[in-house]
């Protein structure tokens, strides 16, 4: 099960990534984070934008409602979701969380 927290706007999910990767893709559930394979490289904020552009695409929400809350220059990252709710992403992804 993934680790998220409910917030008035949306939820904060902790997130591993791997940059770097043949494909954009969401990997799965990894100790309670999501992870996700980007294939930007890691350098200039390239990951980060491609982490939030997937993630965007994934709940169908705009770029802008996601906000890297902690660990941009590191993998693991706690992200802000907004108009997203926590069981909605049940929905939203093809594993079970």
């Amino acid at each position: 099960m993934l680790d998220i927290i409910a917030t008035n706007t949306g939820i904060i999910v902790f997130v591993k990534v791997q940059a770097g990767s043949g494909k954009d893709r969401i990997v799965g559930n990894l100790g309670g984070r999501l992870k996700l394979a980007v294939s930007a490289a890691p350098e200039k904020g390239k990951a980060n934008k491609a982490v939030v552009e997937l993630l965007a695409e994934t709940f169908h929400i705009n770029s802008s409602s996601i906000h890297i809350i902690s660990g941009k220059t590191s993998r693991d990252k706690k992200i802000m979701i907004e108009g997203v709710t926590p069981e909605s992403i049940n929905t939203l992804l093809n594993f079970n969380l």
